[in-house]
């Protein structure tokens, strides 16, 4: 499938996906946290459950946020000791790709 999985989630619930996405600008909306910070945990976090689509997404919006491709991998390889070489191996190539594209490469990325 070459649908970017949100873009589904959008089409086939699209009230539920309006009321989520209400939900990430609440939180885009806290204080406290820079938007580049914001973005590498989110980068850790998908990191941790194994979602390399959200790796690169927030590898990409990251990017856009000013962090550098070194924060990036820092990020990801930041759970070697929590979640195991696996989720490393699989999201570290998806940080780099996101870190390489540009948005107009992405267009299927939902900025969230």
């Amino acid at each position: 499938m070459d649908e970017n999985p949100y873009q589904v989630f959008q089409r086939e619930c699209p009230e539920l996906a309006a009321r989520f996405n209400d939900l990430v600008e609440a939180q885009r909306s806290l204080k406290g946290i820079n938007p580049k910070t914001k973005q590498l945990i989110n980068i850790a976090i998908q990191t941790a459950n194994r979602n390399p689509p959200g790796v690169e997404m927030h590898a990409l919006m990251a990017k856009n946020e000013g962090a550098t491709r070194d924060e990036i991998v820092g990020a990801v390889v930041m759970n070697l000791h929590l979640s195991g070489l696996a989720c490393v191996l699989d999201c570290l190539p998806a940080a780099l790709e996101g870190f390489e594209a540009n948005f107009k490469d992405k267009s299927n990325f939902k900025d969230k």
